[in-house]
């Protein structure tokens, strides 16, 4: 390590901070985790706190650095959700809690309080909410912000700066009020193409006062992914991370997108003839939600998915972005919920080794029942997974899940089962999903690209390489959303001419898993089941509401 030069990446999660000391090829030398708190004083409430996020990022990157000479630090990259933070006067934490406290002044991304709001935004059927399928989501910040002026004024009013997460990271880093194009255009409704925020936007949102002082309280300077912001780390920030005063600071991302600049430039192991396409790619950034990434040249509109949003990941492509509200928390619930989880876990060292043992039991109990694959054991179980509402292609969130095909079969059999079946539902919504794309002239994918902590189960894997008929590609590097962090801050210092060609000297290579071919007609007689939930729900409503 003596004399390498590395590039630090830093990704705020939904429940931890976490920093990695990435080499310029993309290897991941030290990495470090740190928990944050969540506050939830009401249900679909989540609040958290900046000087806590911070804190815990300061503490991971001293941990990544120990060991070498700061000076081999020579760019730093922040990702993180797309949380709403507010600052007041002098950049203090401004409330957004009902109950007053300071602190509490991150409203989380996965917060859904704003659902009046969202609806009074998607109401006014502006010209702008075409790049994002169609409809604002409650998951995006201009209805939060309405939320702040209707049900906490002084807050609302007392607005000094209002940052997505990651662009309240580079300004706490550097002291420099700089918004990255990647938050604005996909979570603010920047209009990219113009490159200004839109005043009658904001007018028919009821948020007119935002465009006061030229946009000053949500950025006037907006810049590009990858772009070094001001000098570099300010004095205080470089004392209280460990590193170097002016160390580079690179214009953020959100933190799935990282993980899709990461793994756009991962290539198959052993296949160095294959077209190095990035528009025939899919990213999935799957943990606690999952989302689909996917670049083209020339923009797609999709109904119900994202996008296109320019110049939002790599400049030159626009993004469009699918994705499921909830994926590994789905699965999480689903085991936690289950009469049998209790035995299980007792039986097990530790939580992460409760997939595994229901992967092996599937394949145990396939081949006890005569069955050519374990997908077969869902024969007649079928799921809508949206349990906590849909992201896309149907931007419903009000939708709720359905299972059918239950017996009365107990124990951990039965909870493998349903396990099993709530994985291939997730993947059905990815064929979802593409889908859409494709109805909507998208050229088609050749491949599907994983990271994040669902990546780790090969069920997952499997059941959407083969639900979706595409090979998927597993990065050898597991931690890709801290590579596209560091990535970030090696094109920012100069030390790649471009984003595009950081990402693919950083992103490596991975091993390719293919499609089961017996599975095909199986999963498509289960998909045209699957679409037909989404239309019972939508009946059963009908039928409920009198229609």
């Amino acid at each position: 390590m003596s004399n390498e030069t590395y590039f630090v990446g830093v990704d705020v999660g939904t429940g931890s901070a976490r920093a990695a000391l990435v080499a310029a090829d993309g290897r991941v030398e030290q990495q470090a985790v740190q928990e944050i708190k969540t506050w939830t004083p009401e249900p679909h409430y989540y609040e958290q706190s900046t000087d806590d996020i911070w804190q815990a990022i300061c503490k991971v990157v001293k941990q990544v650095i120990a060991g070498i000479n700061k000076s081999q630090v020579k760019g730093i990259g922040f990702d993180a959700t797309c949380s709403l933070v507010i600052l007041g006067t002098d950049g203090a934490p401004l409330t957004v809690s009902k109950n007053g406290a300071v602190e509490q002044n991150v409203i989380l991304w996965m917060d859904h309080r704003a659902e009046k709001e969202t609806a009074k935004i998607n109401e006014s059927k502006h010209a702008l909410l075409r790049y994002v399928g169609g409809q604002v989501s409650l998951e995006m910040e201009m209805p939060k912000l309405l939320w702040l002026k209707r049900h906490l004024p002084n807050t609302y009013n007392g607005i000094w700066r209002a940052f997505d997460l990651p662009d309240f990271l580079t300004w706490r880093a550097t002291g420099v009020d700089t918004r990255s194009l990647c938050s604005v255009v996909c979570k603010w409704n920047y209009d990219a193409a113009a490159h200004n925020w839109n005043e009658d936007f904001l007018r028919a949102a009821d948020l007119q006062e935002l465009a006061s002082k030229k946009f000053a309280a949500i950025g006037s300077d907006v810049q590009p992914p990858g772009k070094p912001v001001g000098k570099g780390l300010s004095p205080q920030a470089a004392t209280e991370l460990g590193l170097a005063v002016g160390t580079v600071v690179s214009t953020s991302l959100i933190d799935a997108h990282a993980g899709a600049l990461g793994m756009l430039g991962c290539r198959a192991d052993n296949n160095e003839d294959a077209v190095d396409d990035v528009q025939g790619k899919m990213a999935l950034i799957a943990g606690t939600s999952t989302c689909h990434m996917s670049i083209t040249r020339t923009a797609c509109f999709a109904e119900g998915v994202w996008g296109p949003y320019q110049d939002a990941i790599i400049p030159g492509y626009f993004l469009n972005e699918g994705g499921q509200s909830i994926a590994g928390h789905l699965l999480d619930h689903v085991l936690k919920t289950h009469e049998s989880y209790a035995a299980l876990k007792e039986q097990l060292v530790e939580d992460k080794y409760i997939y595994l043992h229901l992967n092996k039991l599937l394949n145990q109990l396939a081949q006890e029942r005569g069955l050519s694959n374990v997908s077969c054991l869902t024969q007649d179980v079928h799921v809508w997974p949206d349990l906590h509402g849909n992201r896309s292609p149907v931007a419903d969130p009000t939708l709720r899940g359905i299972l059918t095909g239950l017996d009365m079969t107990r124990g951990v059999q039965s909870l493998a089962i349903k396990y099993l079946a709530f994985t291939q539902a997730l993947a059905y919504g990815t064929r979802h999903i593409i889908e859409n794309l494709y109805q909507h002239k998208r050229a088609p994918f050749h491949t599907l690209l994983f990271c994040g902590g669902l990546a780790k189960n090969p069920l997952y894997v499997q059941c959407h390489a083969d639900i979706c008929n595409l090979p998927a590609l597993i990065p050898d590097e597991q931690e890709m959303v801290l590579v596209g962090a560091a990535a970030l801050g090696a094109a920012a210092a100069g030390y790649y001419k471009s984003l595009e060609s950081a990402s693919k000297a950083m992103g490596g290579t991975g091993q390719l898993l293919p499609p089961n071919p017996q599975t095909v007609e199986l999963h498509n007689r289960k998909y045209k089941v699957f679409l037909k939930l989404l239309e019972h729900q939508r009946q059963y409503r009908e039928i409920m509401q009198g229609a």
